[in-house]
């Protein structure tokens, strides 16, 4: 067993664990980022999430810092945007943007160690332990980050975890994100011609699928089709067993809609299933119960903290857990409701921050702010107050949000025109 110690660990390499060690680093501390691929981006390059979903309130940017460190390098490498898709960006271009930011930062990347378990004592976490190929090794930090996406460091070391709604404990569906290439986009219908072809093969028992329309989105390149249409219902994320199934279930719904989408829809006559995600999407497992509980009603009310560390203007967003069907409940137009930094602070715990989607929220709440942008904001912040707390020997709830917010902006994050009020 191999020991080695640093100011913070952070546990995932996705959005949440990007903008967290590069937060990290950046603010002086010695950094250790644990990914379990061999490659960064999570949601955006194993489970194939594209394009961002907004980071503008109306036609205000709300969120900058990371993410938009990391548009501006995808940018200059060719890799962001395109005509019909300004938010896209290109899956593999964001490997190597995000690996380069980190390194530039002082980041210490560990990859293919996956978290197998923490040691703990009373309310504070004495190490964590990853599995690779040399066996189980022990790390230590002053300060952890979870930005597993999952909460598996927090459920490691025994934080309280909720899971799914309330009334059944179901999570949000999962989605095999997968792409269709060398089609004739010109004669590709719309979006309600494809969904009323796809509707009309269900009723004729040609396709099996929960999802209630075909969700498609453009991509930088010219002849390729992105698809986030596959639902695979009632599966726990956070379960070995169920998770293989629903890999094999999504596999088989992606090939019989790639056979729907050449033998039925114009401009797909031709087109070739060129890729599926490395792993299935997770839209929701666990959430860590924190100081505060970011509800539907902060985000739908567009509510404003003392406290804000990133902003969001995401939808309240539910696909059904156990079948057809997706809620949406938009926030007023040109507005924005803020995290606070007390959601990122799990109950019980002096040295462990949550950087990801599993922060402390509603089921409800979670459907809005588990999207990339603001998983890459809360990383950030969760990142540098780990720094905070290595340096100066502080509790999270020691941080001085004041000067966490301007190290923040100070960093490139714009947390809205009231925090800076007060002399």
């Amino acid at each position: 067993m191999t020991r080695d110690s640093y100011d913070v660990i952070v546990c995932g390499g996705g959005p949440g664990g990007i903008g967290a060690a590069i937060g990290a680093a950046r603010a002086g501390a010695k950094t250790l980022l644990i990914e379990r691929y061999g490659l960064l981006g999570g949601g955006a390059t194993a489970m194939l999430v594209n394009p961002f979903m907004t980071f503008h309130a109306g036609g205000q940017q709300i969120i900058f810092g990371v993410l938009q460190d990391i548009i501006d390098r995808m940018k200059s490498m060719g890799g962001y945007g395109a005509p019909k898709a300004p938010h896209a960006f290109d899956p593999e271009i964001f490997k190597i943007a995000a690996e380069q930011l980190c390194l530039e930062a002082g980041v210490k990347l560990l990859y293919h160690a996956f978290l197998a378990g923490a040691q703990t004592e009373g309310d504070t976490l004495r190490s964590v332990e990853v599995a690779t190929k040399s066996g189980i090794l022990s790390l230590e930090a002053s300060m952890y980050v979870d930005s597993t996406g999952d909460a598996d460091l927090a459920a490691f070391a025994g934080a309280e975890i909720e899971k799914g709604r309330p009334e059944d404990g179901l999570s949000q569906p999962m989605t095999l994100n997968f792409r269709m290439a060398r089609v004739d986009r010109e004669r590709v219908p719309s979006r309600q011609e494809i969904t009323d072809l796809y509707i009309a093969a269900k009723e004729r028992n040609e396709l099996d699928c929960p999802r209630e329309n075909v969700l498609w989105f453009f991509t930088t390149e010219p002849d390729v089709i992105h698809f986030n249409t596959t639902r695979v219902i009632m599966k726990d994320a956070t379960d070995p067993w169920e998770m293989s199934e629903a890999e094999i279930e999504a596999r088989r719904q992606t090939w019989q809609i790639a056979q729907f989408l050449r033998r039925e829809v114009p401009g797909f006559e031709n087109a070739y299933l060129a890729h599926t995600a490395p792993q299935i999407g997770v839209r929701e497992s666990r959430r860590v119960m924190g100081e505060y509980v970011l509800t539907a009603d902060d985000c739908l009310a567009a509510r404003k903290f003392d406290d804000c560390i990133t902003r969001g203007s995401y939808s309240v967003d539910i696909h059904n857990p156990a079948g057809t069907g997706t809620v949406i409940k938009r926030i007023p137009p040109g507005e924005w409701y803020d995290i606070p930094f007390r959601c990122l602070i799990p109950k019980g715990f002096k040295n462990l921050l949550i950087g990801g989607r599993s922060i402390s929220c509603t089921h409800e709440a979670h459907s809005a702010i588990r999207v990339m942008p603001i998983v890459f904001g809360i990383g950030q912040a969760a990142g540098v107050a780990a720094a905070m707390c290595a340096k100066d020997s502080l509790d999270p709830r020691q941080v001085p949000i004041r000067k966490l917010q301007e190290i923040l902006v100070q960093q490139g994050q714009r947390l809205g025109k009231d925090w800076l009020d007060e002399a």
